[in-house]
């Protein structure tokens, strides 16, 4: 399988998700947004950073580069596409996946190991784990609160798109181990199908034992 990593100026993420896909045996590499998708990709990835500097909102202006066209369509035929932190806010900004991710509740940046309950174990990135079971993963952003409206957030939890929701180490769903005020603590969403995903937190750097656990790695393995 060939995914194809897209880079953006202020892209900072995209060669350690390279190697983390490389540790799981999928052939990645960098491309470079203005460049086009290559046609034989088989997966796509938008890594973490900050993307155009953050200007206006995290992740707009990327949205707006003609690669993402490529992409939706990609995505509509059927290749997973995965939005990892600042690839998440692109991925909203392109209506791959509803809602929005604002500004933290703390208005600050943070960048602390957080736990994650399994919401929806049946979808391509989570179907490693268990549903319910907690994973450890980091964040790293200022920008990570999910935001919808009600109504859609009831369409989302009615249809299992919830793929994640930020809680304690015992699994509980509580406002302290909501880190950035996320709206119902959700920290990963699918698109109308479950092959398209974002997620605030980053599995590639929970992807190796050397860099201090493997609780990422069943994300990646979607592209298996």
């Amino acid at each position: 399988m060939s995914v194809a990593v897209i880079q953006f100026g202020g892209s900072n993420c995209d060669r350690d998700t390279v190697q983390a896909l490389a540790s799981i045996g999928v052939s990645a590499e960098l491309v470079w947004h203005e460049d086009g998708l290559p046609a034989d990709v088989d997966g796509v990835v938008l890594p973490g950073g900050f993307s155009y500097g953050d200007f206006l909102r995290a992740g707009a202006m990327a949205a707006q580069s003609p690669i993402m066209d490529e992409v939706r369509e990609r995505a509509r035929e059927g290749i997973p596409v995965l939005g990892i932190c600042n690839g998440a806010q692109i991925g909203c900004e392109a209506s791959l996946t509803p809602g929005a991710f604002t500004t933290n509740e703390s208005a600050r940046f943070q960048c602390e190991h957080v736990y994650l309950r399994v919401e929806n174990a049946e979808t391509p990135w989570t179907r490693q784990y268990d549903e319910g079971e907690v994973i450890e993963l980091p964040i790293a952003h200022g920008e990570g609160r999910f935001e919808i409206g009600d109504e859609r957030l009831e369409a989302l939890e009615a249809d299992d798109r919830i793929l994640f929701r930020y809680c304690d180490a015992e699994g509980n769903v509580t406002p302290e181990a909501n880190p950035n005020g996320s709206k119902h603590a959700v920290a990963g969403v699918t698109g109308d199908r479950d092959h398209i995903a974002v997620m605030m937190p980053h599995p590639e750097r929970m992807s190796l034992p050397d860099i201090g656990g493997t609780d990422g790695r069943g994300v990646l393995e979607a592209f298996v």
